[in-house]
């Protein structure tokens, strides 16, 4: 007879063993694998808030590096025995930063810093360290749509265009043409009239006087002929009161010999808002706001805005560095010689272990402001 032949298995414990070998190899399998999701997930967070932050800070860069240009050295005294102007207001009536007119009786520097004074109502960012954050206006001439083709003639609250006798092709030859002046108004004019002065001047030589003042646009009409300046704007510029007015420099720029240059003027300011929808506080963000207009936002998820500034000290002549308050401190804006940024961004997953915040610093020199000769031999001369 055939014997049966028998073939030896798996015993129960060789198959325990081989599965436990097989769930930890799993297990390591999975850990490496959720190790590699999360070091993916971080590093996309990172890069994404990092590109947000350096858009925003590219963009404040090239307007406070613009800071100064085209205004008088040292700035220039707005209407002085009137209300006070403001900035980082719209059309209607909305003022975006709490402390919003211009310091030291009414006049305006190329940089306005805004020391604590950076978040839209006063209200708070929690994530925020130290609950401190900046707001800065830049204030430049707008060379992008140069006026040089236009003569005005100034009145009191208005100015009649003209082009000139032979305009230039390649420049503007409208005020409301693409790029230009909003018919509704909200721009900044800055008009300035030099007259020849009577020869009191260094070393004999005929000295200039200059009278400047800044309008806001109410209103264009004619086919871009006639600018309004009516007097209630929303930024207080045009006003009739005091001194430094519109009707001051239409004086000046009828007297003989006189010469006007015009320019659109930015004042622009940056600024931090916590927005609300339906009833729910979304994530700050970073705000652009230019003239009599409404802000914009720059870059969502912005939590903490911090600005110092490298002044020139006006006695000894000297950098006061890192001054992250010069106006209180004393010390004039007009000497602000470079700011010195901090933006920092979050991660558009908020709160849990996933939740990430980074920094980025930059400077930017102030080229446009003021100078100071420390070198003096006498004193120290600052403009």
């Amino acid at each position: 007879m055939q014997r049966a032949r028998t073939e030896r298995g798996f015993t129960l414990v060789e198959l325990m063993v081989a599965s436990a070998i097989g769930l930890l190899v799993i297990m390591a399998m999975t850990s490496l694998f959720k190790v590699g999701m999360d070091a993916t997930f971080t590093v996309t967070q990172r890069a994404e808030t990092q590109q947000n932050m350096r858009a925003a800070v590219e963009l404040m860069t090239k307007d406070i590096s613009l800071a100064g240009a085209g205004l008088p050295s040292g700035g220039l005294q707005l209407v002085s025995g009137g209300t006070p102007s403001k900035f980082a207001c719209n059309q209607t009536g909305t003022c975006y930063v709490p402390n919003d007119t211009y310091p030291t009786g009414n006049y305006m520097y190329g940089i306005l810093p805004g020391f604590n004074n950076g978040v839209q109502s006063g209200l708070s960012i929690p994530n925020a360290p130290g609950q401190i954050n900046d707001s800065i206006t830049s204030i430049y001439c707008d060379y992008n749509f140069p006026l040089s083709n236009f003569t005005f003639a100034l009145s009191a609250t208005s100015a009649t265009v003209s082009l000139i006798a032979t305009p230039d092709p390649t420049l503007p030859t409208s005020l409301i043409q693409a790029g230009g002046l909003n018919q509704n108004g909200g721009d900044l004019l800055l008009f300035i009239v030099s007259t020849p002065g009577n020869g009191t001047g260094p070393s004999g030589t005929s000295s200039v006087q200059n009278a400047a003042v800044v309008a806001e646009v109410t209103g264009i009409t004619g086919g871009g002929n006639t600018v309004g300046f009516a007097t209630g704007d929303a930024l207080n510029f045009n006003q009739t009161t005091g001194t430094n007015n519109l009707g001051t420099v239409a004086g000046a720029a009828g007297g003989a010999n006189a010469q006007m240059t015009a320019c659109r003027l930015y004042a622009v300011t940056y600024f931090l808002q916590v927005p609300a929808a339906g009833g729910t506080v979304q994530t700050p963000r970073l705000m652009r706001q230019v003239d009599g207009f409404d802000a914009v936002p720059v870059a969502d998820d912005i939590i903490n805005l911090q600005l110092s500034y490298d002044v020139i000290n006006s006695q000894t002549g000297f950098i006061n560095a890192n001054m992250p308050d010069p106006v209180g401190a004393g010390q004039s804006p007009s000497l602000i010689q470079k700011v010195n940024m901090w933006v920092m961004g979050e991660s558009l997953t908020q709160g849990g272990k996933r939740s990430q915040n980074m920094y980025l610093a930059t400077s930017v020199s102030a080229r446009n402001m003021s100078f100071c000769n420390s070198y003096s031999a006498n004193s120290t001369v600052c403009q």
